[in-house]
């Protein structure tokens, strides 16, 4: 289990470090464009739900909402900011790791049920390792099609909380 926790994590934190990036590198004068603001919060919101071990429960830390349950769609309230997705970022990434250090022959069967999902705990961090992956290469376009920049590239991760 060591072994796979290892290889989970390396991998996971290499996504969420190249997310810090794409947020990073994007100009102030693009952030509020092509609702790039919006796709950053959508998949740290997301990071940090798939991160929970009780779906039910879940709420975000302020200033943050519910708002991606929201059968319509409706956009946060106001534009956050770097600063403020960044913060949120850290917090997910400490969840995230927190899942994957937690892992053990018990807790790797626990089930993410919702009514659209059920996943045993290691499913759940893949596929939730893919979907903030997917959003990395949409930012990443956006930011080299619109502003000639774009996140780094990371092959696995040593960071550790």
């Amino acid at each position: 289990m060591d072994e796979l926790k290892g290889m989970l994590w390396r991998q996971f934190g290499a996504v969420l470090e190249m997310l810090e990036s794409s947020i990073k590198v994007c100009p102030e004068s693009f952030w509020d464009k092509k609702d790039f603001w919006y796709s950053v919060y959508h998949t740290i919101f997301w990071l940090d739900y798939y991160s929970s071990t009780d779906p039910d429960s879940f709420f975000p830390p302020e200033p943050f909402t519910l708002s991606e349950f929201d059968p319509k769609e409706i956009l946060p309230e106001r534009i956050y900011s770097k600063q403020e997705l960044l913060q949120y970022l850290e917090f997910a990434g400490k969840k995230c790791f927190c899942l994957i250090d937690g892992l053990n022959e018990e807790t790797s069967k626990e089930r993410f049920i919702t009514k659209k999902k059920n996943y045993n705990r290691i499913e759940m961090i893949i596929y939730s390792m893919r979907h903030v992956q997917h959003h990395i290469g949409q930012l990443n376009l956006l930011l080299r099609q619109n502003e000639d920049v774009a996140g780094i590239w990371v092959s696995e991760t040593d960071k550790r909380y």
